[in-house]
């Protein structure tokens, strides 16, 4: 049950619903993952149609994810897929039973690591299964396309905070190439078929029902279980840790921030990551209080009643030694900036961990 908190869901529920003005009918990629089943369940909860489609692959515990769908199809308002998103045939099917007029394309093979031990997986994922939402897209024309990219991205950027207009030209990891790439061919596509895109990068997303190849869910189990963590590079690591709550937000806020075709632009708004030639913008979702992974560690510790055991560890390939995020161009959009404190996101996090496990 643990979600966003019902006091602040209420509140901006509506705000939300006073500005949309368009038919609430969505197709969720990944909507059996983290982050697509809070921001499924909170639609739901908006009184949204949600069609989730969902792979189940078992890149992590597929019981997990069976848990977070189970919740969701206890909602009339939703409909069940099972599949993979480079499945046209049953993307056909989904438009032609339900015709949504909104795409949030959050299914990915997500991990930094798992991108050098199986590299193919994200091709086929990440960038044949873009492909299919795009082809999708370009078929039907939908309101607004909205699609999940990742800080990872900024690769070996060294000016902070990060910002949308930064070049993104070094990815540390095949993961960010597979995003950046998706970053690229988006534009493409909304360039071509004049239809608005709205990515997102996200930064180090935690809360209730997490991954758990994250740190937040592996180094709760261990610490529980009376197991070290590892703590990479010697702890020297800084990030931009984003409440789910958040993010769903911040999703919800952009939803009918639609970019709009270059004819027909009125608004200018500064550092705006709008597109010259298309109707297509990048917008960061981050907290913009970077944290050491020191630090990261301690409250946990104090959250649990616990002190953790530590297995010291050099910097593993592929990571960044630091995120840090400029949201001003969310905040110009939504009116919104994230709020939720490290200690208020893990206590929700462990709450429901000790409730599940």
């Amino acid at each position: 049950t643990h979600c966003i908190s019902s006091a602040a869901s209420d509140v901006y529920k509506r705000q939300i619903i006073g500005v949309m003005k368009i038919r609430k009918v969505a197709l969720i990629t990944g909507s059996s993952g983290f982050i697509g089943f809070h921001l499924a369940r909170f639609l739901l909860s908006c009184d949204w149609k949600i069609i989730g489609l969902d792979g189940m692959t078992d890149y992590y515990d597929v019981n997990l994810k069976r848990a977070r769908q189970k919740l969701l199809c206890e909602n009339t308002n939703f409909y069940n897929y099972q599949g993979m998103v480079q499945d046209s045939k049953l993307l056909n099917e989904i438009y032609s039973n339900h015709k949504p007029n909104i795409i949030i394309h959050l299914a990915a093979q997500a991990g930094v690591r798992y991108s050098i031990e199986n590299p193919i997986s994200y091709v086929e994922s990440n960038l044949i299964g873009t492909f299919h939402i795009l082809e999708m897209a370009r078929r039907y024309k939908p309101d607004h396309l909205l699609m999940a990219s990742t800080s990872s991205v900024y690769g070996s950027n060294k000016d902070m905070p990060l910002h949308e207009n930064q070049k993104c030209d070094t990815p540390m990891s095949f993961y960010a190439a597979t995003k950046k790439s998706n970053e690229a061919m988006a534009h493409s596509y909304s360039h071509l078929y004049d239809f608005p895109i709205t990515m997102f990068r996200f930064f180090t997303v935690y809360g209730p029902w997490g991954r758990p190849d994250m740190a937040l869910f592996k180094f709760t189990k261990n610490i529980l279980s009376d197991k070290p963590i590892d703590v990479y590079n010697k702890g020297n690591m800084i990030r931009d840790f984003t409440y789910v709550g958040d993010l769903v937000k911040a999703i919800t806020l952009l939803v009918p921030k639609i970019p709009l075709k270059t004819n027909k632009r009125k608004d200018n708004i500064k550092n705006d990551s709008i597109s010259d030639v298309a109707p297509f913008r990048i917008v960061n979702i981050g907290n913009s209080h970077p944290i050491n992974l020191f630090d990261y560690i301690k409250e946990l510790e104090r959250v649990l009643g616990k002190e953790a055991k530590k297995n010291f560890l050099g910097m593993q390939d592929g990571d960044i030694h630091k995120t840090h995020s400029n949201i001003d161009l969310l905040e110009a959009l939504t009116g919104f900036r994230p709020k939720t404190t490290l200690h208020e996101g893990m206590s929700e996090f462990v709450k429901w961990y000790k409730s599940y496990y």
